[in-house]
């Protein structure tokens, strides 16, 4: 848990994400220097969705990722904490399923979905590790994991010059760009406090997966992380002892009239 996510109760941080919905996109366009395009469309690449396939886009945001991963035809439901962000994302995107809901408990039976994504929302996750317990659960045997998150540059020069930028000039751009430019201080402290490539390799592989894997983008100033879910059946039984693991079922289904 970053210590960012400690100052700052779960509605606070989603109460933030209501506030800039309406030009988060345009926002972070401007904040990455046009790079949220490039890691958006790295990502799909990552998750390679396939017509038919059932894909989980957690921390969704107002659905552009998930409009992204819906043109190959595989039917994906968006989930955000914030309701402003899901409010937002229907208007946009009215032929993807959004729901409101924490990646901590996600409302979905165990071996639901194909591939899970989250893009920039583990670090807003109160208890990331149990989000990522969540994404192995709802996951089907052999289903994809892929993250994509800020991370650290591993040249010490290029790192002291992206914190500068996140120190001096993000805000400057945030204050013209953003309605609430408060919220982008959060995100530099989220940032900052985010453990390194390495780190969160060892809590996807802590979860369950195998396969583990990330590679750098934009020199390191974000990773893409990858996963699987096992398809052994003795495996998963391990993982599932030793998790602990309680399944959950599928939510029922509101009866047809």
């Amino acid at each position: 848990m970053s210590k960012a996510n400690l100052d700052k109760q779960p509605d606070q941080v989603a109460g933030m994400f209501d506030d800039v919905a309406k030009h988060y996109d345009r926002t972070n366009a401007l904040l990455s220097v046009g790079n949220a395009y490039l890691w958006r469309m790295h990502t799909v690449r990552a998750v390679a969705p396939q017509a038919g396939e059932r894909i989980l886009d957690i921390a969704a945001g107002t659905g552009t990722s998930s409009a992204a991963l819906a043109r190959s035809g595989a039917r994906v439901v968006a989930v955000d904490f914030s309701a402003g962000m899901i409010a937002e994302g229907r208007k946009r995107h009215t032929n993807i399923e959004f729901i409101e809901a924490d990646a901590e408990k996600l409302p979905f039976g165990d071996d639901e979905f194909d591939a899970v994504t989250i893009s920039f929302g583990l670090r807003n996750v109160n208890n990331p590790k149990a989000a990522l317990g969540e994404m192995y659960r709802v996951l089907k045997p052999g289903g994809r994991l892929v993250i994509c998150e800020f991370s650290r540059p591993p040249r010490a020069l290029l790192r002291t010059g992206y914190w500068a930028y996140l120190k001096y000039v993000m805000p400057k751009v945030a204050s013209t760009a953003s309605s609430n430019p408060a919220a982008y201080n959060y995100l530099m402290d989220s940032i900052k406090d985010w453990p390194d490539q390495g780190r969160l390799s060892q809590w996807i592989r802590g979860a369950g997966f195998t396969r583990v894997a990330y590679r750098n983008l934009t020199a390191g100033i974000v990773a893409l992380h990858r996963g699987r879910k096992p398809v052994d059946a003795a495996v998963l039984a391990s993982v599932a002892k030793r998790r602990g693991k309680v399944s959950r079922p599928a939510p029922a289904q509101p009866s047809k009239p």
